[in-house]
């Protein structure tokens, strides 16, 4: 009865620092769990399967994931990590030069390089946000395209098959883009499956595209993976990813661009 009461202490402590190592990196390997507890694979692969059971965490090959399945509201977004993406718009501003036609994905790490973009002059923008749009409208020596299709209360921005067609009829010298997740193997991924489209066909038409990625994605799980994205000119983040994430973003041919 003694060696039993002290299991599930023991157990809980283990639990509550994988929760806590996967709210800071996004996820955990089970050999580093295993090395750092001092107990078998065995033990910490079920110290996972009970963290999922009760929807805390996603099982992966090789370890775990925050669990992620919808997009918070843009709201909510604005007000996270302020500072980290300040940081990236202000990083992604300087490969800006006057004169370009920008293409700027919807989001709050995109508004922010918006914000950033007071300096430039003579700017295109083509934008699906109506947070950027009306930002940008009033920059001087600045056109701004609004893109069409349905509007996504959620996100604010418009969406579908219009927005599609819209995105194409552009010449493009960069883009700037949002992204749901970047998963342990490097793929750059997000929520919808029009997300994932829109976000290909947006560096499909650009001369030179960048992910902005804020570090609390690294290790995120969503379902659909943006395709082309090992096309991109590079990854712009406030915080290095884990150097497992860096590597597997290496191999896929993804620079890292940070602040």
């Amino acid at each position: 009865m003694a060696r039993n009461a002290q299991v599930k202490p023991l157990a809980a402590l283990r639990h509550g620092e994988i929760l806590k190592r996967i709210a800071t990196n996004g996820f955990v390997a089970v050999n580093e769990l295993a090395t750092y507890f001092g107990v078998s694979h065995e033990t910490i692969r079920r110290d996972l399967k009970q963290l999922a059971d009760r929807k805390q965490l996603e099982v992966i090959h090789g370890g775990a994931s925050r669990r992620e399945s919808i997009e918070p509201d843009y709201e909510e977004r604005v007000t996270t990590n302020a500072a980290g993406k300040a940081a990236i718009a202000k990083r992604a501003a300087a490969l800006i030069e006057d004169g370009m036609v920008l293409l700027l994905d919807s989001g709050t790490t995109t508004l922010a390089l918006a914000s950033a973009l007071k300096e430039r002059r003579n700017l295109t923008i083509c934008t699906g946000s109506l947070s950027i749009a009306h930002l940008m409208a009033r920059m001087p020596d600045t056109r701004v395209h609004l893109l069409g299709g349905e509007v996504d209360p959620r996100e604010e921005a418009t969406v579908g098959v219009d927005m599609l067609e819209a995105i194409a009829r552009f010449r493009v010298d960069m883009a700037f883009i949002g992204v749901g997740g970047v998963s342990p193997k490097g793929e750059v991924t997000d929520y919808t499956r029009i997300g994932a489209e829109q976000r290909a066909r947006m560096i499909s038409v650009a001369h030179e595209a960048y992910f902005l990625v804020d570090h609390e994605k690294f290790g995120r799980l969503t379902a659909l993976r943006i395709p082309g994205d090992e096309n991109v000119a590079g990854l712009v983040t406030d915080r290095p990813p884990t150097k497992a994430i860096a590597d597997a973003l290496q191999r896929r041919g993804i620079p890292l661009l940070t602040t």
